[in-house]
């Protein structure tokens, strides 16, 4: 155990308190091994200079670059000294300056002609773009005593740039990773060594010492296939003994039975299910029909059908025997779902009442603003065993919700719950219940792979007969005002033609504290006006109801509004009485009025791209073509309108989730609730790595199969060990 010891060593043994202080506080690096897994960001040629034309605003770089003048100016009636020095790279020009006692040693070494490192935030000063008081390091000075050290460290080499921050600089960085880069040899190399020789990989203390020092471009490649490689391997063993893992948990089998609740529903179904439908119910069928827990992610377009197909699910559960929860992340949601299953059950759904059907069951709410009356009937009807159905929000997980037999749990938006929600909710049948997890949200294959690597994935992709066309166009509320005159134009001529619009805004407004932060926000728009609050509904609806679209009947809708409140909005809506709909992003998920025809979402670059394609799915929804327009005042060039206009040219979400993984960070995409996954990938990017999830993910099923313990690869468990600690353990187990 002692190779493993020396990667647990505390930095501050090799490294001096200080410094240790700072990696841990600021980049979270706490061992040799965290250190030696911070991998350069990029590689700075020596000689070749860096694009100061493309240095990024207000963030905190590292350049190599050639001082082309320095100079002292004198100001405070000459008892202050500033030190301004011009760099340059071919590409453009960057000044640095320096006040006070701080002038004396750069205006010694930072001559004009000499090379050197310089880091610190980007600001601009006079339009001119500037590093107040950098720390730098000169490359090629022989004549100062400690830039020799720098000449001869640095001399024909790649110049490894590492993720950095204010209080650490890139090349402090680099000598700590000196310091501890001896301990490369004592890494514990995760890869059998069939699988290592098969594939040509460069061993793990060569690979991390080319990570760090390489000689060579290739010495990078060769570094960096490797490291992908361990990173894709080691989580998807981890995936694979979890999916192993559940087929060895005990779960009730649940088989539809013939003329059941289900036969009785789907005959009387006015349409038939479509080809995606009738596939992915067998895949779940068949999950449900063995004995253990089924671990299933349904990804459907937006009104693809996903609700019937689940319904579906929970009546065959309920065939069984058993009793299915639906678990939904509002109550605006929970109670549209509610309220669309008992309409499709009808006399099925009131199963122990006068009129209710024989074969029927009862289909019960449950939601944190329920009377106390009803709540106490709903636990009643869950205990015995009188419901067979229930719908509800994070209530649902409380202690006192008990059920009689939970046999199926439907998760619907997976990414609004915490892991944890979901597996309170699971704990709750006599056996681990079946779990079904549904998302609107098209999730790249990679990402299916890397962050819901334990549930096997079904795809609806076709949409149901009637579904109408939905065209989308970008209103340039700025440079084309008339444009946005005529959305509304366009938004009373649906309402003439006896339909119905939504409006969305990103905030609610008249809020106290919202008010305070929109002063400031007003101030500042004032002074700069890009930085103006987003529009909010009750402004909005305010003005249109005076303007644009007075004489219609608009409404609003948003978070903070009571739930009676809400449920009566949204009835009226649902029934015609309300011609317009001003809303948040509540109306996001699963809101169905088929008569509503037209969106028109203000401020819609302060949206992703995911959010938008959700939102466009509300409209469209029966048989007259939607319109959904997205109104921005992002300049024509910005990457903001340029998110606008993918999303405008198609309708398919898959392509549109690839974009905006691409222009998200990452970690955003990953999410809060897959943590584990996201800190454990440092060289890995999901959506370009694809083939090398793909291989790693075949190679792990087959290692996993032929031993699930990993009895025979003691390296591989040590790294999975280390990999899994408490947090991601616990992540891993909830999924």
């Amino acid at each position: 155990m002692d190779r493993v010891s020396s990667f647990d060593e505390p930095l501050k043994k090799l490294l001096g308190g200080a410094t240790a202080k700072v990696m841990a506080e600021h980049l979270d690096l706490h061992t040799v091994g965290d250190l030696l897994h911070h991998y350069p960001r990029r590689y700075e040629e020596r000689g070749k200079l860096t694009a100061l034309a493309d240095l990024p605003l207000d963030e905190h770089v590292t350049v190599v670059a050639q001082v082309a003048d320095a100079r002292i100016l004198m100001f405070n009636n000459g008892r202050g000294k500033r030190l301004e020095v011009t760099l340059t790279d071919g590409s453009g020009r960057l000044q640095l300056v320096f006040f006070g006692h701080g002038v004396h040693k750069p205006h010694k070494e930072l001559l004009p002609g000499r090379q050197a490192m310089f880091a610190g935030k980007v600001s601009v000063f006079n339009r001119k773009m500037q590093l107040a008081h950098p720390t730098y390091q000169l490359l090629d000075a022989s004549d100062a005593d400690e830039a020799t050290e720098a000449v001869d460290a640095f001399a024909g080499r790649l110049l490894p740039i590492y993720p950095a921050c204010k209080q650490l600089d890139s090349w402090r960085i680099a000598k700590a990773v000196d310091a501890v880069l001896p301990s490369a040899q004592d890494a514990v190399d995760p890869l059998p060594a069939a699988l290592r020789e098969g594939r040509g990989f460069t061993p793990l203390p060569e690979a991390l010492l080319k990570v760090h020092r390489p000689q060579t471009k290739a010495d990078i490649e060769d570094a960096k296939a490797r490291l992908k490689w361990d990173e894709a391997f080691v989580l998807q063993v981890a995936l694979a003994r979890r999916r192993y893992a559940d087929t060895q948990l005990p779960a009730a089998a649940r088989r539809p039975v013939a003329d059941g609740l289900l036969d009785a529903f789907d005959a009387k179904l006015p349409f038939t299910l479509t080809e995606g439908q009738e596939k992915v119910s067998k895949e779940i069928f068949d999950d449900l029909a063995t004995e253990h827990p089924m671990h299933r992610l349904l990804q459907g377009e937006v009104g693809s059908g996903k609700t019937m197909v689940a319904l579906r699910a929970m009546l065959a559960v309920v065939d069984a025997g058993g009793q299915a929860a639906m678990l939904a992340p509002t109550e605006v949601l929970a109670q549209q779902h509610h309220r669309s299953i008992t309409e499709m059950m009808g006399e099925l759904a009131e199963g122990g009442m006068l009129g209710g059907s024989d074969q029927g069951t009862k289909v019960v709410l449950l939601t944190g603003s329920m009377g106390t009356a009803a709540r106490r009937q709903a636990l009643l009807d869950l205990v015995t065993g009188e419901a067979g159905i229930v719908i509800g929000t994070h209530v649902l997980i409380e202690d006192k919700v008990q059920f009689h037999d939970l046999g199926l749990v439907v998760v619907d938006e997976q990414h609004r719950f915490g892991v944890e929600q979901r597996d309170a909710l699971r704990s709750k049948g006599k056996q681990p219940p079946h779990l079904l997890v549904m998302t609107a949200t098209p999730i790249p294959r990679t990402v299916a792979m890397t962050v819901f690597g334990d549930l096997e994935t079904s795809v609806l992709d076709q949409l149901p007969a009637g579904r109408s066309p939905i065209a989308s166009h970008v209103v340039p509320a700025k440079d084309k005002p008339h444009f946005l005159a005529r959305a509304w134009e366009r938004v009373r001529e649906e309402v003439e033609n006896g339909h119905q619009a939504y409006v969305v805004c990103p905030r609610i407004g008249d809020d106290a504290e919202e008010e305070k932060k929109g002063k400031a926000k007003k101030k500042a728009a004032e002074e700069d006006p890009d930085k103006r609050p987003p529009l909010a509904v009750l402004e909005i609806a305010d003005e249109l109801r005076k303007g644009a679209l007075a004489g219609l009947t608009v409404e609003v809708l948003h978070g903070r509004m009571h739930p009676d409140e809400k449920d009566d909005v949204m009835r009226r809506f649902a029934a015609g009485d309300v011609d317009v709909l001003v809303a948040t992003t509540v109306i996001e998920v699963g809101v169905n009025v088929p008569n509503a025809t037209a969106m028109v979402i203000m401020d819609a670059d302060r949206f992703g791209v995911s959010q938008l394609h959700q939102l466009r799915g509300r409209v469209g929804r029966g048989s007259a073509p939607g319109l959904c327009l997205l109104v921005s005042e992002a300049h024509e060039a910005s990457p903001a309108r340029a998110r606008l206009s993918a999303v405008a040219a198609t309708l398919d979400g898959f392509e549109l989730s690839r974009i905006d993984l691409e222009q998200r960070r990452e970690g955003d995409v990953l999410g809060q609730a897959q943590s584990g996954v996201r800190s454990s990938l440092r060289m890995l990017t999901v959506i370009d790595d694809e083939e090398v999830i793909a291989a790693a993910r075949e190679e792990a099923v087959a290692i996993v199969a032929a031993d699930p313990e990993l009895e025979h690869l003691p390296e591989l468990r040590t790294v999975l060990a280390a990999l899994l600690d408490k947090d991601r353990e616990e992540y891993l187990d909830k999924g």
